[in-house]
């Protein structure tokens, strides 16, 4: 076994009480996956000077008011440090609730959470997650992620300064910092989003990369030999180097030239030693993902000066230098900030009541007044074309509502005129042009959606795939990102399987905490709008259609006021008595309809069931949902033009679902629904077989 690396210089770290900060950051990130047996205490032994350098002399930030709207951002990309944030958190002092809340006397984490890092009802768990507790920005883990949403905040930041800020009263200008590995920028997403804010000129971001030259199957040069530096130069980004992570005057240089950099966004390369002072080979990957074991431990903490003996110490004087250092300049910037804000109050009362909503997250009076409320129409309009209406409305009627597509808005109809797009020589812009990185996209609306925005975000259904992992971070970390998803189906017609999304309605109904909607018509799709925007802490997909809808005739149909319960009897037997149940989403609830008829007219009464959005109809109550599809009629047919996974639920077991068993083929769309047998005759056959052997 290697010896182990010298003790850390006081010249290295400055003054004894820095090295004593540094090392308590490091002995609890050790001590807590010690007692866990599961962990990484490599990279918080290696970045704890990093991470200090930030939080003591940079970051704006107010332990005693963790939401303070214009705080700096600190974003730990590199989830599987998490023992590195929240010894952090720990440490800074910072509260459950800002002052006057009722958590506020509660620690955001205590040294009992720390204790039972990664154990159930820790609010330590293995990767950090947002809504847990204060301190922690957003929910990191999947590697690429946090650098995504890094770049939504940033935005958010530079938007919400063009729209609030006015002279003399700066109401944001907050900058965000993240640390990122080597993992971070292998993954796809930080290129995609890196490229984003290289294009925006994001100069209050800056990234710091851990080039620590070890993954978990060992050394980096395995699979990573580029220069990251000339690429993010590439890119658009001013490059900073520190050849030594326990170099804090040399960090604080690099951090400095952030600071003063007004036209690019930041890279700081940061050479460290994973596991810096275990007694283990320089550099060893199996710092990395497992605990050190005692042995090891014990050598460690004698490298730090520390005493092996001693489990989860935290001096007192730490805390202390914490709270002179970060807790008094971010407590002297947020007192700075309420009185621009009371003064803004006075000079800006029409803006400062509009911010007053957003800060609460409350939509703005008389919002719905908006909506638009579509005329029947045979013809009608496809859903895309509806949808892009009532963006329009809602744009016009909340602010702070905004977003875009990867490059598809002429389709996705996502684009709002006069509400200006977002460029690096206009922030005030609401339409965004995310480029062709459907998954940067995603992550990067997450971003603006923890700062206080509602974004949405558009492209194919069939794309879904691109940008799955950030929406599945939507719905994990509650965030109320609406995902604007177009050519929903084989409807689209001669762009073929590639571009049909026969599969995606199941992938995306099977995530917990996501609504997923398929409206049938334009109302159905202003309704589904009207449900979402209210339910911020809910991720939604609209799924709409490239080909026309009939707007349905209200007077001779159940109001689309029904979407809010997710299904609902859109057409009736006679009586209210049906011999058998058709239910559809998007286009093929017409299929259901002219069905009905078909039936009808051999004596056979349906009930036709509109379910644009199962988890809503689930949220229901059990009378409601027997009211719709009452336990005992079992002849039912479901009818989707999509996979049928998951339609057992509702339609039982002696249900047929029509729809697809393969993926699509290239035609126009009319023969390729005759083709799959995705017909109103299949739909009424179906019924007739069912009710035959009853």
């Amino acid at each position: 076994m290697a010896s182990a690396p010298p003790a850390t210089s006081p010249a290295a770290h400055g003054s004894d009480l820095d090295r004593l900060a540094i090392n308590t950051i490091r002995t609890l990130s050790m001590d807590a996956v010690e007692a866990a047996k599961s962990g990484h205490p490599g990279t918080p032994m290696a970045l704890a000077p990093v991470a200090f350098t930030v939080w003591r002399d940079f970051l704006r930030y107010d332990p005693l008011n963790p939401h303070w709207p214009n705080r700096d951002r600190f974003v730990l990309s590199c989830g599987h440090a998490s023992m590195l944030l929240y010894s952090l958190i720990h440490l800074a002092g910072i509260r459950r609730g800002d002052a006057g809340d009722s958590r506020h006397n509660q620690p955001a984490i205590s040294l009992d959470n720390i204790q039972n890092f990664r154990q159930l009802g820790s609010v330590c768990a293995g990767h950090p997650e947002h809504h847990m507790t204060a301190g922690i920005e957003t929910t990191t883990g999947p590697l690429g992620q946090g650098c995504g949403n890094s770049v939504g905040m940033a935005i958010a930041s530079r938007w919400l300064a063009a729209h609030y800020n006015q002279p003399g009263q700066k109401v944001f200008d907050y900058d965000t910092y993240v640390l990122c590995s080597d993992g971070d920028l292998m993954e796809g997403i930080s290129s995609e989003a890196a490229s984003i804010a290289g294009h925006l000129r994001l100069s209050n971001l800056c990234w710091i990369y851990d080039d620590n030259s070890i993954t978990i199957e060992g050394e980096t040069e395995l699979a990573f030999s580029e220069d990251v530096g000339l690429r993010f130069k590439g890119l658009g980004w001013h490059i900073e180097r520190v050849a030594d992570a326990n170099d804090t005057a040399a960090l604080k240089k690099s951090l400095t030239a952030f600071k003063a950099e007004q036209e690019k966004p930041t890279l700081i390369i940061v050479k460290s030693v994973i596991g810096y002072g275990a007694p283990k080979k320089a550099g060893s990957h199996e710092a990395h993902g497992a605990p050190l074991g005692p042995d090891d431990l014990a050598g460690a903490k004698k490298s730090y000066g520390w005493d092996p003996a001693l489990s989860f110490l935290v001096p007192p004087e730490v805390p202390q230098h914490f709270a002179r250092t970060l807790g008094a300049r971010g407590a002297e910037a947020q007192a700075a900030w309420l009185k621009t804000i009371a003064a803004y109050a006075e000079s800006h009362q029409v803006l400062s009541a509009e911010l007053k909503d957003f800060l609460v997250g409350r939509l703005p009076a008389d919002w719905e007044k908006s909506l638009p409320t579509f005329p029947a129409d045979p013809k009608g309009l496809a859903s895309r074309v509806s949808s892009g209406k009532v963006l329009q409305a809602l744009s016009a009627s909340v602010p702070w509502f905004l977003g875009g597509s990867a490059d598809l808005s002429p389709s996705t109809m996502t684009h709002v005129p006069g509400a200006g797009d977002f460029e690096p020589d206009s922030p005030g812009g609401r339409n965004f042009h995310f480029g062709i990185r459907e998954h940067g996209m995603a992550a990067a609306c997450n971003g603006m959606a923890l700062s206080g925005l509602r974004p949405y975000c558009a492209t194919f259904f069939v794309f879904l795939d691109y940008l799955k992992p950030s929406l599945r971070l939507s719905a994990i970390g509650n965030q109320g990102v609406i995902y604007i998803l177009t050519h929903d189906s084989i409807g689209l017609g001669e762009d073929g399987p590639t571009h049909q999304p026969i599969e995606q309605l199941a992938s995306v109904r099977a995530v917990p905490g996501l609504s997923v909607f398929r409206p049938s018509d334009a109302n159905e799709v202003t309704e589904s709008y009207r449900v979402i925007i209210k339910r911020l802490d809910r991720p939604a997909v609209l799924v709409l259609s490239r080909q026309n809808l009939p707007t349905l005739d209200r007077t001779q149909a159940a109001s689309a006021a029904g979407v809010a319960r997710g299904a609902y009897v859109l057409v009736d037997a006679p009586g209210g008595k049906p011999d058998c149940i058709l239910i559809g989403t998007g286009s093929e609830v017409q299929l259901c309809l002219d069905a009905k008829a078909a039936l009808a007219a051999t004596g056979i009464h349906a009930r036709v069931v509109s379910m644009p959005c199962w988890d809503l109809f689930e949220e229901q109550d059990a009378a409601y949902r027997e009211s719709v599809l009452p336990a005992s009629i079992t002849a039912r047919v479901a009818c989707e033009a999509a996979g049928g996974f998951g339609w057992e639920r509702w339609i039982g077991s002696r249900g047929r679902f029509i729809g697809m068993k393969s993926f699509g083929a290239s035609a126009p769309a009319p023969l390729l629904y005759k083709h799959f047998g995705i017909t109103a005759d299949a739909i009424a056959a179906a019924a007739t077989q069912i009710l035959k052997k009853e």
